[in-house]
């Protein structure tokens, strides 16, 4: 049997594509165990169940396993700094022109700045990296 595929004409709008990056590693340190992508995939599935049962917009996407590689200056060493790599997760996605069309930029860029806080917070990071279409910015952690 063949299967025939077409488009369905009110599918199609422009992509909406964004992504969280964050790390796996707690603080600065390796004294306290890494994290996993399983923790990653819990905090978003638990996030997402939230806003369906009441009723709320979610964000679908996937999780991609990921080395994070960063370097940083130190002005106490003339500029010298150091440089490290730590696993990382990075979810991504589009929002769905079938379920979510809806949804302004406004209220997607609400709904990632929810979620980077939640995985920051459950990850033990500092700082959570988010991309929404052609932009990107940096949540970090204040001190309490």
């Amino acid at each position: 049997m063949t299967v025939t595929y077409r488009p369905l004409p009110a599918a199609t709008a422009v992509a909406r594509s964004f992504a969280i990056t964050v790390g796996l590693s707690p603080g600065y340190t390796a004294s306290e165990p890494e994290r996993s992508v399983a923790a990653a995939v819990a905090v978003h599935t638990d996030w997402m169940w939230e806003k369906i049962t009441a009723g709320q917009p979610y964000l679908p996407g996937v999780f991609t396993p990921a080395v994070i590689s960063y370097a940083w200056p130190r002005p106490d060493h003339g500029g010298v700094g150091g440089c490290a790599a730590e696993p990382g997760v990075v979810f991504s996605g589009e929002v769905s022109v079938l379920y979510q069309a809806d949804l302004t930029d406004g209220n997607v860029v609400s709904l990632l700045n929810e979620l980077a806080a939640r995985f920051g917070e459950a990850l033990d990071q500092t700082r959570v990296y988010v991309r929404f279409r052609d932009a990107t910015w940096v949540l970090e952690a204040e001190e309490a």
